[in-house]
Order: structure tokens, then sequence, then C-alpha cells
């Protein structure tokens, strides 16, 4: 699928070009950032992100900022969207993670869709008190999800928000 521009008060959110493949490696690379999304090269960013057509990059003050994926279930029975992001740490504490989920899930709605999943690290407490902040609940434990640099595998908490829980529209700025 081809994602259009999506605008926020604060941010843009653009399908990734070639020239973003250099600021996404140095965000990937931040110790904050790299925790979590392992394993970075050049190859991988243009295999996951700038090719496969489900990452929109996050663009703040006409800087890329980082990156959020889409990927959409277009059953019509299900129709729900699972979402990841990553934000350069320059930008954490500054609520760019929820404006960016609220632009893509108020998009998202027009085309039908009523269900959102994110599946963060169970130990990623900034990013999961984030999403809580905007809505989205515990949904339950993906046991040994994610395997780390170790070789050990880490849980992953399942969060969900449905249309029903915000009938007035999304508003990033609560919480």
């Amino acid at each position: 699928m081809t994602w259009p521009v999506l605008a926020g008060e604060r941010m843009t959110l653009r399908p990734p070009t070639d020239a973003d493949a250099a600021p996404l490696l140095a965000i990937l690379a931040e110790p904050e950032v790299s925790r979590w999304w392992v394993g970075y090269t050049p190859d991988r960013i243009r295999d996951e992100i700038l090719e496969p057509g489900n990452a929109l990059v996050m663009e703040i003050d006409g800087r890329c900022a980082g990156a959020i994926f889409l990927y959409p279930n277009e059953d019509p029975e299900y129709l729900h969207v699972v979402i990841h992001l990553f934000l350069g740490a320059r930008w954490y504490g500054h609520r760019y993670g929820a404006e960016s989920l609220a632009i893509v899930i108020a998009h998202l709605r027009t085309l039908g869709h009523h269900r959102f999943t994110l599946d963060p690290n169970v130990n990623n407490l900034p990013a999961i008190r984030s999403y809580q902040r905007l809505g989205f609940t515990s949904a339950g434990i993906l046991r040994e999800y994610q395997l780390r640099p170790d070789g050990t595998h880490e849980d992953g908490l399942l969060m969900d928000l449905v249309a029903s829980d915000f009938p007035d529209g999304l508003d990033w700025r609560r919480g």
C-alpha cells in the first residue's frame, strides 16, 4: 500500500526516501533506541523501511525524527492495524510518539479500521506509559516474544485501542 503524506500540528508523516537512510541509521544507533530496535544496518533499513511500503517517516521541523510502521489487516471482518514506531531520543518527552499515533489512527479510521495494536517489550516502561496515556490498554503478555542480543528472550506486552474508546477523536495531548 502507498501511504499518503499525513500532517499533524507539529509533525508530518511521509513515505521514506533514500535520503532518510542515513538519519534513520543514526537514530537506530542511539543507545536509547537501539536497546529496543536491535541490529539495524543500511541493508536492513532499505529492506524494512525504505522499500516495503509499510513505513512512514516522522518529520519534525524538517528533520527525520523516526519512523512508524503500519501493518493493516484488510479482511473486512477483522479490520485492524498493528503499529510499531521508534523516535530519536532528542524528541523524547514531548509527546511526538503520541501525536504520530493519533495522526495515523485518524487516517486509518477513515479507511474503516477500528482496532489498533502495539507490542512493546515489557521492560520498555516509558513507551508503555506513553501508550497508556493515549488510551491503549494491556491485552496480554506475549511470552518470550523478542530475541535479545545475548540470546535470551523477553516478553512483549500486547496493547490495544479500539475506536469506541475515543468516540470524539483521539487527543495526543491527554494524560
